[in-house]
């Protein structure tokens, strides 16, 4: 097998501006449709970049759990790596890999924590096995096998087989305020179409042709 051989074409559609909605949540609420209509597995999964103190990022995949005119939310363990980073350096980009529709999404933004009332409800409203997974997994720090991950989880179930499992007070979530958002659809030749909405000093929003 080559690497360098493994490439495919993008022609299963076209964007252009008068395509795009002025408004970038709206548009990104539209693609999501499309990608959720697509039947896409993890059509919310995206790619959450951060930066640790040394200039280091790090990524890893996290369900988006709300999208409105003030941005993007997700919820994490509040000692994991991620949310370590975002509270030295709140500067976070997310990615939405819609590979299957040939589109990409890339948010920049800064993000900042939700207030614990919308932490409360979200947690609540989880199955019960991922509540109890959230307070078995110390997330982000070692553990030296599986069986011990497993036997932590089953103490806790133990625990709290009565009852509503309480939410932890090292669990929480980020709103994700962007500043820019690129819409991307790949294109033939590797002439892709890509757009970027930028914020204004008035809040409103401009919006560029980028060369692919």
């Amino acid at each position: 097998m080559k690497i360098a051989d493994i490439r495919r074409s993008y022609t299963m559609d076209k964007l252009d501006l008068d395509k795009l909605n002025a408004d970038p949540f709206l548009q990104f609420e539209a693609w999501l449709k499309d990608a959720v209509d697509a039947e896409l597995p993890d059509p919310t999964a995206m790619c959450v970049a951060t930066v640790d103190a040394s200039g280091q990022p790090s990524q890893r995949l996290v369900l988006l759990k709300d999208v409105s005119s003030q941005g993007f939310v997700f919820y994490t363990n509040l000692g994991s790596r991620k949310a370590s980073e975002l509270e030295h350096n709140p500067k976070v980009c997310l990615h939405f890999p819609w590979h299957p529709l040939e589109r990409q999404v890339i948010v920049y933004g800064t993000a900042e924590r939700v207030p614990t009332s919308q932490v409360m409800s979200y947690f609540l409203s989880r199955p019960k096995e991922s509540q109890l997974a959230a307070w078995a997994s110390e997330q982000s720090r070692p553990v030296s096998t599986r069986q011990v991950l497993m036997q932590k989880f089953a103490e806790i179930k133990h625990k709290f087989e009565h009852g509503e499992v309480p939410v932890p007070s090292f669990w929480g979530g980020f709103l994700v305020k962007p500043h820019q958002i690129e819409f991307w659809q790949g294109g033939e030749h590797r002439l892709h179409d890509r757009f970027m909405y930028k914020q204004q000093a008035d809040q409103s929003w401009a919006i560029e042709r980028l060369c692919p």
